[in-house]
């Protein structure tokens, strides 16, 4: 859904309570729109079926809906979550267009963009919610992870939750799928750790990447390599791994002089995070 993207580049950076949508062209980064929000702002996600189309999730306990090609927003706001909203991620699977919100309130939500109500409430996580991620594989299928210390995977079918992974003794930040094995999740903690997980086989973590001296606050898979990843941290450092080899650390990037919140890998360009 997103043909215009591989002319054009679009990125969305998230300040305290701006929405800044940047274009890359020939001369460079530049300022495409500009939008204010009354609260801060922790996550965005591009719409799957609509190049001008993002949703925002805030504060408030609020969702925005933005359209780039207006000059003033937001289109929508959807106000049920009772605390700030960390995550909102956009299904990636053909046929669906669903979004799922995570919240401090301990709940995730489901929602079409073409209905002005949830879908669906998910209740089972008995700490915060810091990240939900569909699955690009699974139609209807999420992971969430918690400051309860659980990855937990959803399926928007059924009600409950499918499975529960106690995967660290600290509260995880960040998770994400694989993009070249459906059974394979990454998590990221407060206690300095990556953990790769196995749908199959849950007993222990098929790998641990150690290196970051401070909480990892976002972790994410390669979309050109099955065992390629990146994170970002408190400790101010970007890095790379590839879970595959004995010295898994490929490089270490300390160019941020503050905490390091968010990362994203382009899906255009190799190289581009």
């Amino acid at each position: 859904g997103r043909t215009a993207c591989d002319v054009l580049f679009y990125f969305a950076g998230l300040g305290c309570g701006t929405l800044a949508v940047l274009e890359q062209n020939e001369a460079g980064i530049v300022m495409l729109r500009s939008f204010d929000w009354n609260d801060g702002l922790f996550d965005v996600t591009w719409s799957e079926n609509n190049e001008h189309v993002l949703i925002t999730s805030s504060g408030d306990g609020s969702l925005q809906i933005w359209d780039t090609a207006k000059t003033k927003g937001p289109l929508q706001v959807y106000k049920e979550h009772t605390q700030e909203v960390y995550s909102v991620d956009w299904s990636q699977t053909r046929g669906e267009q669903l979004v799922v919100s995570g919240s401090w309130d301990q709940t995730a939500k489901l929602w079409d963009p073409a209905v002005g109500k949830s879908l669906c409430t998910f209740r089972g996580h008995e700490g915060v919610i810091y990240s939900t991620i569909w699955s690009p594989h699974i139609p209807g299928c999420f992971a969430s992870a918690s400051g309860d210390q659980t990855l937990r995977i959803w399926d928007v079918k059924a009600p409950g939750v499918k499975v529960v992974i106690p995967a660290h003794e600290a509260e995880i930040l960040s998770c994400d799928w694989c993009k070249y094995d459906e059974n394979l999740l990454v998590t990221g903690a407060v206690d300095c750790s990556l953990k790769g997980w196995d749908l199959r086989n849950l007993r222990q973590p098929v790998f641990i990447l150690l290196g970051h001296t401070y909480a990892i606050r976002r972790v994410k898979f390669s979309p050109f390599h099955a065992t390629l990843l990146a994170s970002c941290s408190y400790d101010f450092t970007v890095r790379f791994w590839d879970f595959s080899k004995p010295n898994s650390l490929l490089e270490t990037v300390e160019h941020h002089t503050e905490f390091t919140c968010g990362l994203d890998l382009s899906l255009h360009n190799c190289g581009q995070v």
